[in-house]
């Protein structure tokens, strides 16, 4: 059976192959070939224009509609040319490390520009650049209030700037809250310029919060700040804690007496300055001013002071600069544009006990008197005064003549001496000061037409009556009795002076005699009438016959 079984399955594995073998050798004729009915995709037109840069797909972005789509289904899409997404930067942000900003630097110059760059505000080029430089100028230069942070930053550890000028920049409080923090690092700043930079009380505040630590920083300029009162407190604490600033300008800050009360106070601990500027104030009050000068006499480094647009005036003024001028080193003394006149004299009689070489009262009201008096005092070896200003002050030829002397001297070759205009001599020296004051007399009794007076007449009217010397006021009585009204009383006593009688020290007179007969040299015309004689008086005759009849 399993023989059988067998033969039979080997005949049919036979049979069936060889029914492939002949399937496979027949091949179908070439029109019926499946492949050459298939449709080949045409290539899409908008792909072709967009190869030739002569189509824009839009946005970019991936339609809604074929996000479900598979990968291999997207590509063959006809409206796909989408580009792979780039990296925005995570890889870089999380593989390399951020740049490190060199802080220790001696100038600062990475450090300004990167945080430029962090603040988003533009960095100033010659700031950047004189970071190298002893002297920084940025006067003038409208830095943005965002400026000032990188600035002061840059400045922390910079060793080489000496000198900062920021004048008219208007600096806030944020911008001076930074440049005080920066005070505190720095040890290389000498001198900060913030004229005119408006930082007023809170800035102020912010500004000298720690300015005691600093020891490097020895003049500020805070001119036009509008400081006021509030201000100067600050700036007083900071001395009171050991600030070494020695050079300080207050000018135009609008302050009173009381900061110079808080000034005062301040300097009883600590009495360093070498000048102070308290100029284009409102300061009235001369005891404030008396007690400040009186502690700064004590002051042995005190070189400068300026007082001037003040309007200091009186005798308590007057004693104040006498004390000032007590100090031992003081070199300069600016007292222009107040109100001085008699305080010159104390002024003077100070000039040979001091060092002074410098004295500046130029627009004050003084009077040629005060200018000469000033003036002959450098005749003195003592007195080391090489600059003396007096402009807009009226002098006399004394004056030139005595400044001319002065100036001829061994030892006031150097000196600088400035005065205003000169007031010329009215009188020359060959003139007759008689005939001057008869004119004169002449022509005020003739100026008005209904009340002239012929004053030659005038005065024979009253030698005639009286030849003997009279005093002024008699005179003067005289003239007014006979219509000569016009005369002042100034003119009257020249007349007096031209044709001097006897006197004493109390009484002057004048010689009658004298001036009638130089009125007649002058006058030979004028005349008095002549005397009417004296009318004759006749008696009355009574008639006694009449008065019979009558009866």
């Amino acid at each position: 059976m399993s023989s059988s079984v067998s033969i039979e399955q080997t005949s049919l594995e036979v049979k069936v192959l060889h029914e492939v073998e002949s399937f496979i050798s027949e091949e179908a004729p070439i029109e019926e070939w499946s492949s050459l009915n298939a449709q080949i995709p045409e290539e899409n037109a908008k792909r072709l224009l967009y190869e030739q840069g002569l189509y824009s797909p839009g946005s970019g972005e991936i339609c809604a509609k074929y996000v479900p789509l598979s990968r291999s289904s997207v590509f063959r899409h006809p409206y796909y040319n989408y580009p792979s997404i780039l990296d925005p930067g995570i890889k870089e942000a999380l593989l390399n490390p951020a740049p490190k900003i060199i802080l220790n630097s001696d100038d600062g110059q990475e450090l300004y520009l990167d945080l430029c760059k962090e603040m988003r505000i533009c960095p100033i080029r010659s700031f950047h650049r004189k970071l190298l430089d002893r002297e920084i100028d940025l006067s003038y230069y409208g830095i943005h209030p965002l400026g000032f942070r990188p600035i002061a930053m840059a400045l922390n550890n910079n060793r080489f700037v000496k000198v900062l000028d920021l004048t008219d920049n208007w600096i806030s409080e944020d911008g001076c809250y930074h440049l005080g923090e920066m005070l505190v690092t720095n040890i290389s700043l000498e001198e900060l310029n913030l004229h005119g930079c408006r930082i007023g009380p809170e800035g102020a505040r912010r500004l000298f919060a720690n300015v005691h630590v600093n020891r490097t920083l020895r003049k500020i300029n805070l001119a036009e700040n509008c400081l006021t009162d509030a201000g100067v407190e600050f700036l007083s604490k900071a001395i009171y804690l050991g600030s070494d600033i020695v050079n300080i300008n207050l000018s135009h800050n609008s302050l009173t007496a009381k900061s110079l009360v808080t000034l005062t106070s301040t300097f009883e601990t600590h009495n360093k300055l070498t000048h102070l500027n308290l100029s284009w104030n409102t300061i009235f009050s001369p005891n404030a001013i008396f007690y400040l000068c009186s502690m700064l006499s004590t002051n042995t480094k005190l070189e400068e002071i300026n007082l001037s647009w003040n309007s200091l005036s009186g005798p308590r003024i007057g004693n104040a600069i006498k004390q000032v001028m007590k100090a031992p080193n003081l070199r300069s003394l600016y007292l222009n544009n107040n109100r001085l006149s008699d305080e010159v004299t104390q002024i003077a009689q100070s000039l040979p006990n001091s060092k002074l070489t410098t004295l500046d009262l130029s627009n004050n009201p003084l009077t040629p008197d005060h200018a000469l008096f000033l003036l002959s005092k450098l005749k003195i070896r003592k007195v080391k005064l090489q600059n003396l200003f007096l402009e807009n002050i009226l002098v006399t030829a004394e004056f030139i003549e005595l400044k001319d002397t002065i100036l001829d001297m061994k030892s006031r070759k150097n000196v600088v001496i400035k005065w205003g205009e000169v007031i010329p001599r009215l009188v020359s020296a060959s003139a007759d000061m008689r005939e001057i004051v008869l004119r004169r007399a002449e022509f005020l009794c003739n100026k008005g037409k209904k009340s002239s007076v012929d004053i030659a007449l005038v005065f024979l009217e009253i030698c005639k009556y009286n030849e003997r010397p009279l005093e002024v006021k008699e005179f003067s009585r005289a003239l007014k009795t006979l219509g000569a009204t016009s005369l002042d009383a100034d003119l009257i006593e020249e007349i007096v002076n031209s044709f001097p009688g006897p006197s004493n020290k109390k009484v002057k007179t004048i010689d009658l005699v004298m001036l009638v007969d130089y009125v007649h040299r002058r006058w030979p015309d004028k005349k008095l009438p002549p005397t009417p004689p004296p009318e004759e008086v006749v008696p009355e005759v009574k008639d006694s016959k009449k008065k019979k009849k009558k009866k």
